[in-house]
């Protein structure tokens, strides 16, 4: 039973060190975590995105150029085949095989349609032939006839007046006849002619049609303009042109060689921070793939447009960063960190975000001395804010709301005006703004109704 005792004893002893211990860790610890100073410095507001990698400068290898040529008209055509992207070639390399199907069947039908030209152009000539022929034999009979009355005119000359002059009407009627002839023969030669050149410029346009689309079959082998790495070019959707995908005469880009000494990285930035963002900012840039590498960039587009990514409701903005070092293991499609800079404060007074309580006609910071201290909060980046009065620096902060936080003795009052005047100004802003896109969407739809009714 004693020994029982001191069992117990020491159990309980154990337990009350190993609680004191956790109590004293707690609360050392918890002072340390959950407060904080006001500290001076520079001070950045970033915009951090995530973008993708791509050249800044690249040449397109593109399908047969006479795609969209009249004569050609082809639609769509599939990519049968094609390189590993990140494959380096040659100039004159393989990159891709274009499906012909399409070509062929076009190129059948151009065939069938010359061969019909020729057969044409065998008939109209024989038909011409024929024709000028019977009109010729038909001239030489006249002009015999014509002859023949000439002599009857001349040995009339001893008959009775009467006879003579029906000889001379029969040699005038043969000499209109004749010339009638000659004139039709002239007409009828003229048309042959003009005949013959219709049929032979469209048996000339066929032939050429014909040869245009045996060159254009020919560049269904793709190969690539100089050297470099192939990398597949990136579609409207954002998907990628590989083997299965197809190309049409409007785009008929089927790879990219990029030039890989300058890259630059497109990322999108929402429309709350996007006109925080402009041309020339400078830009911390990270490669996931790297991460103990860093890098700097500059903004060089900034979008006036928003579009809306696939598989998302937000509206976004396309930037363009432009990678300012060369790096030769920087690659295409790269994801990349961007840490867009879009305003720096040399020397300002900043808090953690957290350590912000309140609405916004009411904002404080609980003070370690007991006090709830009003504040005028300025710009703020991801973790921190500026403080532009109601704090010094160096004053300590709770982080968290402290036990009967909202009995505490609130200070700086003199400070709510300014909140409350802030407040008003945004609220001001806003309906101002909301009436500009209203006034906007008014007059864009009059100006829609007024080409409706034109």
């Amino acid at each position: 039973m004693k020994k029982r005792k001191i069992q117990i004893y020491v159990a309980l002893t154990i337990i009350g060190v190993i609680l004191i211990i956790w109590l004293l860790a707690s609360s050392g610890g918890g002072d340390r975590e959950q407060t904080t100073r006001v500290k001076r410095g520079a001070f950045e507001i970033v915009v951090t995105t995530t973008g993708e990698l791509e050249a800044e400068n690249m040449e397109r290898i593109d399908g047969p150029e006479a795609m969209r040529d009249r004569n050609v008209r082809i639609g769509d055509i599939k990519i049968l085949d094609m390189v590993p992207e990140g494959t380096v070639v040659e100039e004159g390399d393989w990159v891709a095989t274009l499906d012909r199907s399409a070509g062929d069947t076009r190129l059948k039908d151009i065939q069938d349609e010359l061969e019909r030209l020729e057969a044409q152009y065998e008939r109209v000539l024989l038909d011409t032939s024929l024709n000028l022929r019977g009109i010729r034999n038909n001239l030489a009979n006249l002009k015999f006839d014509l002859e023949e009355k000439q002599i009857a005119v001349e040995q009339s000359i001893y008959e009775p007046p009467a006879t003579q002059r029906q000889v001379q009407n029969n040699l005038e009627r043969a000499q209109r006849a004749y010339d009638q002839e000659v004139k039709n023969y002239t007409l009828k030669e003229e048309q042959a002619v003009a005949q013959v050149k219709d049929v032979q410029i469209n048996l000339s346009r066929k032939r050429r049609e014909l040869e245009e689309m045996v060159n254009v079959l020919r560049q269904f082998v793709i190969r690539a303009p100089k050297p470099g790495m192939v990398i597949y070019y990136r579609e409207w959707v954002g998907a990628k042109r590989k083997a299965g995908s197809t190309i049409s005469p409007w785009d008929p880009t089927v790879a990219t060689l990029p030039d890989l000494s300058v890259m630059q990285s497109k990322t999108y930035v929402n429309e709350i921070d996007i006109s925080k963002v402009s041309s020339g900012q400078q830009v911390r840039v990270g490669v996931d793939a790297f991460p103990d590498k860093s890098y700097t960039g500059v903004v060089t587009e900034v979008s006036n447009i928003g579009e809306q990514l696939k598989n998302t409701d937000a509206k976004v903005f396309e930037v363009v960063v432009r990678v300012k070092e060369s790096d030769p293991i920087l690659r295409p499609a790269m994801t990349t960190s961007n840490q867009i800079i879009t305003t720096t404060f040399a020397d300002t007074l900043f808090i953690p975000i957290e350590a912000l309580f309140g609405s916004d006609t009411l904002i404080y910071v609980y003070r370690t001395n007991g006090t709830r201290q009003v504040v005028v909060p300025g710009d703020m980046n991801e973790n921190f804010v500026i403080i532009i009065a109601g704090l010094k620096e160096g004053d300590e902060l709770c982080l968290s709301k402290p036990e009967k936080g909202d009995k505490l003795k609130l200070a700086g009052t003199e400070l709510i005006p300014i909140l409350k005047e802030r407040v008003r100004q945004k609220e001001t802003e806003e309906a101002t703004r909301k009436e500009k896109a209203t006034e906007q969407r008014e007059r864009r739809n009059n100006m829609r109704n007024a080409k409706r009714t034109n």
